[in-house]
């Protein structure tokens, strides 16, 4: 029986994907270099989930997601957030950021989410754009400790507009 690992690694850009024998998809976009987070809020935690790429992490797996935030009012909170990792001549660094609201109720195996705003974030966070402010105060403190846990370079050579988004004025 193998011992599953926890992953919580980001997906780092890899060379470049048409390199070599891979032929197919050449110049079609790259997810290769986003990673979802996932933020449980109210145990302050974070962790990559590759999963939910797909909408298949282990929080959203044996879950029906309905559009409706009434027809599951004892859902517990999520973030998940899309990071997106671009690379520059000093290294790489968090390039696109978006929090997408979720809640589910395990109980009851019914969630709730808005799938259009789930891939219209992924999108954005794809074309670099930073969208945090919506978040919970909690959260977005989760969110930096995370990304600075991972790799304080990286978290240094990000833009002001994310360090302000997750830490305000400091």
């Amino acid at each position: 029986m193998e011992k599953k690992k926890k992953n919580i690694g980001f997906n780092i850009i890899k060379d470049d994907p048409t390199d070599g024998h891979r032929g197919f998809g050449a110049g079609a976009l790259s997810l290769e270099n986003v990673s979802p987070v996932i933020i449980d809020v109210e145990a302050g935690e974070a962790f990559v989930d590759m999963g939910a790429m797909h909408a298949r992490s282990a929080v959203e797996r044996g879950i029906k997601f309905l559009p409706n935030r009434d027809e599951v009012p004892n859902g517990k909170p999520y973030w998940i957030v899309w990071v997106t990792i671009e690379r520059r001549e000093d290294g790489p660094y968090y390039a696109g950021v978006t929090a997408c609201e979720m809640t589910v109720d395990r109980e009851a195996r019914r969630g709730y989410k808005l799938l259009p705003e789930h891939v219209n974030r992924l999108d954005k966070s794809l074309k670099r754009h930073i969208i945090v402010d919506h978040m919970d105060e909690k959260s977005k403190r989760v969110l930096a400790d995370f990304l600075k846990q991972h790799d304080i370079e990286m978290w240094n050579r990000s833009s002001e507009e994310l360090k302000k988004g997750l830490e305000g004025g400091k």
